[in-house]
């Protein structure tokens, strides 16, 4: 491993102009790049001691072997060069972004004598003009058979048009009032092109000029007695609200904007992107990348929007693929300087801003539900892979030196509300996927405030004095029977005992203190043979007891992977767990000193609405509604309720990521 200090350039070497810099490895190759505005401030954060280094930045650092820069005028030569640099070496701790599938377009062949109009995918063309992308390539071609009546333009192959014009007679289309047929002369390559250029701008969001023509088309003809050409365009208008029923009006100024949403998970981030052109939605995309580097959303936003764009530079698009608006969900670092770019690039002026509240806000919210859904998506048919499963759990035997493949993980977390209702979790995957009839649930008593590493002691204890027991069960009825083998199974009622099963490894939400606590409770049960580990959320470092240093898995370890998700599905069933008794607890004790209302009834009260969120929100003739409660104890059921209202909600903590979870 490179020690950073060998290749350390001089301070009074580095320029402190702005600049682009590159890190290379022992084989010359490119493992990242980097812009700064002032390069001698910004590599010397690089060559700090080690441990005070972000995990990925250490890696990086020590994975490197030289740094080389280059200055340039300013920070928009910075960031279009690091955009070069990146799509030139594809270095491998640089954020990339890719999709997670193949979308297609509605593209146009400009450059050609008489366009067509086509679905595709793929890289864009010079030449062409592209709309969209689409989620399904049917939804495209139902839209373009829809507007060809209107706008009949050629929308077959160059096969199909050279044959027509051998033989001198159009294709079905061509008969059919679908294509003026220029491949038999029917029209001229000019008037051809009108009708191409009216789809265009109809395509682009300009709808509003042709609904009004042609509707005025229509009533003239209707005036002058030409009933046939008046029903026609009647036809045709019909067509085009079909064509416009199937974009959504979302932005009613009619805006064009880019609206962009991140979401993130300390692997992988997921970005989704809804293109709006007139108000309505005119396509959607995604893509998932490996974060690679310790950037925030806001350094993520800024890599994002420099790739996405730079792009339709290269593909002679511009003017029509960066609107003037961009929506995100936090201001690049510089985004003053990225305003700049764009705004050459499109040879207009682009604003790039976080909507605060309308409209605007409500679509960026849908677009980051989208972006979340994206990326559980990935993450389940990633996780879905027997393949990749498989390689996970060697990955995690090996880096943890496990004497077999742990082919059953239980994972337990702690959670508590101010100290008090503290709940603890405990889930199970076999073979890398989740059992959840083998879910546990514990609740902690007779402990005062919020010691999680006692609770953890606790929960482990409990757990394995029932695998010791049910064990024990099991040893004296495989003697009085005979040599069976071990009994998983209830002999009296026939149902797999509930902690029969030991696990091939022990994972608990959080560091050296929570493993310490896990492994002490195991030893204190004559428990030898079952491996602990713990997985600390903010770096994702894996704790192994009695190591002074924790174990750091590679980014791109699917064993790493499966750890984390299994830790995040036991803080979410421990969540679900506090929610629940935090909203019963609650009710009681706001109902103690309601008149007329005791225990009995409060629980009836309890079972009929289930939470206090709904109880809250339940008139006082809904409450009177349940058995055993009349309008006056109504009336002063909801006035408590009322009241606890309005001194704030309470939420429930965490106590690994001190995550504050509201009612």
């Amino acid at each position: 491993m490179p020690d950073p200090q060998s290749y350390r350039p001089k301070a009074g070497d580095i320029p402190s102009q702005p600049g682009v810099y590159r890190f290379r490895d022992p084989k010359g190759r490119v493992i990242y790049v980097g812009k700064a505005i002032n390069l001698r401030q910004r590599l010397a954060n690089y060559f700090q001691p080690i441990p005070s280094l972000h995990p990925r930045t250490a890696t990086m650092v020590t994975t490197a072997a030289s740094v080389e820069w280059t200055t340039v005028n300013n920070d928009i030569e910075a960031l279009q060069l690091e955009y070069t640099w990146i799509k030139e070496f594809d270095p491998r701790f640089n954020v990339k972004y890719r999709d997670d599938k193949s979308y297609p377009w509605l593209a146009v062949t400009v450059s050609e004598d008489f366009p067509r109009v086509m679905v595709g995918r793929g890289a864009k063309r010079k030449g062409t003009r592209y709309f969209g992308p689409y989620g399904h390539a049917w939804a495209i071609r139902e839209t373009v058979d829809i507007l060809l009546r209107v706008f009949p333009m050629r929308s077959c192959s160059n096969g199909v048009f050279k044959r027509s014009q051998q033989i001198g007679r159009p294709c079905l289309l061509g008969y059919i009032d679908k294509c003026t047929a220029p491949c038999v002369g029917n029209i001229s390559a000019e008037e051809h092109r009108e009708i191409v250029d009216d789809f265009c701008d109809f395509m682009a969001g300009h709808t509003t000029t042709f609904t009004k023509r042609i509707e005025k088309e229509m009533y003239a003809a209707s005036e002058a007695l030409d009933f046939e050409k008046a029903a026609r365009l009647r036809d045709d208008l019909a067509a085009m609200q079909r064509a416009l029923e199937k974009q959504a009006v979302v932005l009613g100024d009619g805006a064009d904007a880019d609206v962009i949403a991140l979401a993130e998970d300390p692997l992988e981030v997921g970005v989704q992107i809804f293109y709006v052109r007139g108000g309505r939605i005119k396509g959607q995309r995604g893509w998932v990348a490996d974060r690679m580097d310790d950037a925030d959303t806001a350094g993520l936003v800024e890599h994002f929007l420099l790739q996405l764009y730079a792009d339709e530079a290269e593909s002679g698009d511009a003017g029509e693929a960066i609107p003037r608006e961009i929506l995100v969900p936090a201001l690049p670092p510089d985004h003053d300087t990225l305003e700049e770019l764009l705004s050459d690039i499109r040879k207009a002026k682009v604003r790039i801003r976080v909507p605060q509240r309308g409209d605007k806000k409500t679509l960026q919210e849908t677009v980051a539900k989208n972006a979340k859904q994206a990326l559980a998506l990935h993450k389940t048919r990633r996780a879905s892979d027997l393949t990749t499963r498989n390689r996970a759990l060697e990955e995690i035997q090996e880096a943890l030196e496990l004497d077999e493949v742990p082919l059953r993980i239980e994972c337990y977390d702690i959670s508590h509300l101010q100290g008090t209702e503290i709940v603890a979790s405990m889930v199970v995957f076999e073979d890398g996927l989740a059992r959840k009839s083998e879910y546990r649930r514990f609740i902690i008593k007779g402990q005062d405030g919020s010691d999680d590493v006692k609770a953890m002691h606790e929960v482990i204890t409990r757990r394995f004095k029932r695998l010791l027991d049910e064990q024990s069960t099991s040893v004296v009825s495989t003697e009085v029977e005979g040599p069976s083998g071990p009994m998983l199974v209830d002999p009296e009622t026939g149902r797999p005992r509930k902690f029969a099963y030991a696990p091939g490894l022990v994972v608990v939400d959080g560091g050296a203190p929570q493993v310490a606590a896990a492994q002490r409770a195991l030893a204190e049960l004559g428990v030898n043979d079952i491996p602990v580990v713990g997985l600390a959320k903010r770096l994702e470092e894996v704790w192994v007891p009695q190591e002074e240093d924790p174990v750091i898995l590679p980014r791109s370890s699917e064993g790493l992977y499966l750890l984390q998700r299994i830790r995040d599905e036991a803080h979410r069933f421990a969540i679900s767990h506090h929610r629940g008794r935090r909203s019963k607890s609650m009710v009681e004790s706001l109902l103690d000193d309601v008149p007329g209302l005791g225990e009995v009834r409060r629980k009836t009260l309890m079972k009929h609405f289930g939470s206090l969120k709904k109880l809250r929100t339940a008139t006082v003739e809904e409450i009177a509604q349940v058995p055993g409660i009349g309008p006056a104890t109504a009336t002063a059921i909801k006035t408590a309720v009322d009241q606890s209202s309005k001194s704030g909600k309470v939420g429930a903590i965490n106590v690994t990521t001190g995550e504050i979870i509201e009612e």
